[in-house]
């Protein structure tokens, strides 16, 4: 049915849609492989065929604005007034073998190979331990053969640097640019704290003498990475053509230890603040790995292979706020994934991504996405896969290729004041897939075959499939939706149950104006017994 009007129907104010089990979509469910008992939700599923139809109270859906923690004082002046510079570090040129810091590189696998092959010989690193040191510093007491000032205020790294465990580095505006060799399997790793400011750092191909760009996934080139129990802080600075295919060396990484170094070590997790920066040509812009309070403000991802920004296992508490992140080749444009949980996304734009703008993925819960601006990437603008009790709050979703809010297996999913628009297929798509037959490992990324979702204000419009499609959910609450026509000729129309009993329904939504239950029987059963 449409407004004659506006060629909509409009949920007003004081209407609200509760639909349970199969209610928009005469899809037989999927026997999903489960966390808990798979034949009792799969049998829920199959049974809830009967329903009644009632109005029901909206009170419970109102919800506040949420509170978005204040990001004012991270700042560049802020992470100047962190640099201790009292204790002057001290330089040496060691053997990467035995090094805490090094043993991912070196160990089983003929890893070491890599660095022999580059260096013509037993690796060697470049350490800072003990104090602090800038690369003025550095260029003063090593060898030119292995770090070099090529013309002022630009140095070229021919080893790895490693910030030892009391090490302090800073790279600042006295470094115009930092070149890290390509063919000499230069790289850079804090164990201890490290300070980019007001510089540039490249990958560099010193063979075209310019940035080691992308060429092939295992093809080395020079990265960053921040372990277990340091700090990391990069301010105004541009970081280009880091970072490929192998574990730890996909761009800038913050990570913990290995689960057995960190037994051993017992490092806490790392943290720091990367803002009003840039990132370009990067396996990956930014990963993340069991880090804690990370804050990623004001930053460029642009043109970066994989991913833009992607936290991943066990990481929280983080905030990426106010970030531009575009290009991204071959993949999604911002992703948290695998329990990354209790972290703010917000005011970030993202788009003309590869894949989706923005993903939530494996288990990540109770996270705020607010205030996004997520548009014309080629797939999905935001995408929830297998993460229960998120809030989704203020986001704009627009000219995504396919649907504009994707939720798949995920249940307690809060949708406020969205606005969904003009995307290639569904406005709010949620769907179960049993994912038993892929290479999913079950036990380390288990899943229930589950979907629910509240919908609250804001608008679902012009997308090219229509406004909202759930398949076999347990629960779908709406209230003051505007779902407007979508582009195809034939205008919004409920199927499943809720096509069945529309014009109840609409009768209360529209003429009455009332909250509408649309309940099974069974449970209704179940309750009185």
């Amino acid at each position: 049915m449409n407004n004659s009007k506006r060629g909509s129907i409009s949920l007003l104010a004081g209407a609200m849609l509760l639909a349970s089990a199969a209610a928009f979509a005469n899809v037989e469910p999927v026997v999903p492989v489960q966390k808990g008992q798979p034949e009792t939700v799969a049998k829920g599923l199959q049974q809830a065929k009967t329903y009644t139809v009632s109005s029901a109270p909206t009170g419970p859906l109102e919800l506040a604005k949420p509170k978005l923690p204040d990001t004012s004082g991270y700042t560049a002046e802020a992470i100047a007034a962190k640099i201790v510079r009292s204790k002057p570090g001290k330089i040496s040129v060691r053997r990467m073998m035995q090094e805490d810091a090094l043993k991912d590189f070196i160990g089983g696998d003929n890893k070491m190979a890599e660095w022999v092959v580059r260096q013509h010989g037993i690796p060697q690193a470049i350490f800072v331990d003990d104090g602090y040191m800038n690369l003025k510093d550095l260029a003063k007491k090593l060898p030119k053969q292995y770090f070099s000032e090529t013309s002022p205020g630009v140095f070229l790294a021919k080893l790895p640097i490693v910030v030892g465990r009391h090490g302090i580095l800073e790279i600042d505006k006295q470094t115009q640019e930092l070149r890290l060799s390509q063919e000499a399997g230069s790289f850079l790793v804090n164990d201890g704290q490290l300070f980019v400011r007001d510089t540039k750092i490249t990958g560099w191909r010193e063979k075209d003498n310019g940035p080691a760009t992308f060429t092939s996934p295992k093809e080395f080139r020079p990265f960053l990475l921040s372990w277990g129990g340091t700090e990391t802080y990069i301010a105004n600075s541009k970081i280009a053509s880091f970072g490929y295919a192998n574990s730890k060396s996909y761009g800038v990484s913050i990570s913990q230890y290995t689960p057995n170094m960190a037994k051993v070590l017992k490092r806490p997790e790392p943290t720091g603040w990367i803002v009003g920066s840039e990132f370009s040509d990067m396996w990956y812009g930014f990963y993340c790995y069991e880090t804690r309070d990370f804050v990623v403000k004001g930053n460029t991802y642009k043109d970066n292979i994989v991913y833009g920004i992607d936290p991943h296992d066990r990481s929280h508490g983080l905030i990426i706020a106010d970030n531009t992140v575009y290009g991204t080749k071959k993949k999604h444009g911002i992703i948290i994934s695998r329990e990354v949980n209790d972290s703010f996304i917000f005011n970030n734009r993202s788009y003309d991504n590869h894949l989706s703008g923005l993903v939530i993925d494996r288990n990540s819960v109770n996270n705020l996405i607010a205030y996004n601006e997520i548009y014309k990437n080629h797939t999905d603008g935001i995408t929830l896969y297998e993460s229960a009790d998120n809030l989704i709050y203020g986001n704009k979703v627009i000219s995504n290729k396919r649907h504009g809010i994707r939720i798949r297996n995920s249940v307690n999913i809060r949708l406020y004041e969205n606005l969904s628009l003009a995307n290639g297929l569904t406005g709010v798509y949620g769907h179960i897939k049993d994912l038993s037959d892929t290479d999913r490992d079950i036990k380390l990324d288990p899943f229930d075959a589950e979907v629910s979702l509240i919908v609250v204000g804001g608008e679902l419009a012009g997308n090219g499939s229509g406004p909202l499609s759930i398949d076999s959910p347990l629960s779908v609450e709406l209230y003051r939706v505007s779902m407007l026509a979508p582009t195809k000729s034939s205008g919004i129309s409920f199927s499943g149950i809720l096509g069945e009993r529309q014009d109840e329904i609409l009768d209360l939504l529209v003429r009455q104006q009332k909250a509408v239950l649309i309940d099974p029987v069974e449970r209704q059963t179940e309750m009185r017994d």
